[in-house]
C-alpha cells in the first residue's frame, strides 16, 4: 500500500537511522526503471537541520535553518522529486513526496502500470529484469540493455542476453481489451513468474 504523506510527532517511533543524525522522519521507496530507490529525510525540529538521503548517500544537507516548513527539491536519475514539509498543529509535521509532479502514491501506482518486473535467482544471485511497456526498453539490475525485436506467430519477442543466458520477453494479446497485452519473461526456455515488487 502506497502512502502519500507521513506524519511524525515528537512521540512517534522513528525508523532506523539513515545517517548519523538520528532525526529520520520519512522513508520512501521510489520505483524507477533502474530499480527501487530508498529516499530518507531527516528533519531536526529543534535544530532546523535537514538531511536528504538517496540509496544511503547524503544528497543534501542544511544546518541551522530557522524556517522549519518548506520544501526540498532533488533528482533521482531523470525523476524530479520534491519533499514538502507542512505543519499540522503543535510540533507535528507532515512530510509528502512528489515525483515528476505527481504525489508519491499516484506516481507509484502509475509505475506499477507501465513497468513489468521479474526478480528471480540466476547463477547464485538475484536478477531484476524490468520492461518499460511504453518504450519497450529492458533493464537488468539497473542497466539498460540492447535488445532485438522479432515478430512471431502470436505476438512479438524482445531478445537479449542475460549474463550469458538467452532470454526474451514475449508480448501477446490477451484477447480482452481491458487486460491488453500480456508480457512474459523466458530465460533458458523457462518462463519466469512476474514479481509484485
Amino acid at each position: 500500500m502506497w502512502r502519500d504523506t507521513l506524519v511524525i510527532t515528537p512521540a512517534s517511533p522513528l525508523t532506523p537511522k539513515m545517517g548519523l543524525g538520528g532525526d529520520l522522519v520519512a522513508l520512501w521507496e521510489v520505483p524507477l526503471s533502474d530499480g527501487k530507490h530508498k529516499v530518507g529525510f531527516e528533519h531536526g525540529t529543534t535544530t532546523g537541520r535537514r538531511v536528504l538521503w538517496v540509496d544511503g548517500q547524503e544528497k543534501l544537507r542544511h544546518d541551522w535553518m530557522f524556517k522549519l516548513v518548506g520544501s526540498e527539491t532533488f533528482e533521482i536519475g531523470n525523476a524530479k522529486c520534491v519533499i514538502k514539509i507542512e505543519p499540522i498543529g503543535g510540533f507535528s509535521y507532515e512530510y509528502s513526496l512528489e515525483v515528476n509532479g505527481k504525489s508519491y502514491k499516484k506516481f507509484a501506482e502509475n509505475q506499477n502500470k507501465i513497468l513489468k518486473t521479474w526478480v528471480f535467482p540466476l547463477d547464485g544471485s538475484y536478477s531484476r529484469v524490468v520492461l518499460e511497456k511504453g518504450t519497450l526498453d529492458v533493464w537488468v539490475n539497473g542497466k539498460k540493455l540492447d535488445t532485438a525485436g522479432e515478430f512471431v506467430d502470436d505476438g512479438t519477442e524482445t531478445h537479449f542476453d542475460l549474463c550469458g543466458h538467452p532470454a526474451y520477453i514475449k508480448a501477446v494479446s490477451s484477447g480482452n481489451r481491458r487486460e491488453g497485452i500480456i508480457h512474459s519473461l523466458v530465460v533458458d526456455n523457462t518462463e519466469i513468474a512476474e514479481s509484485s515488487e
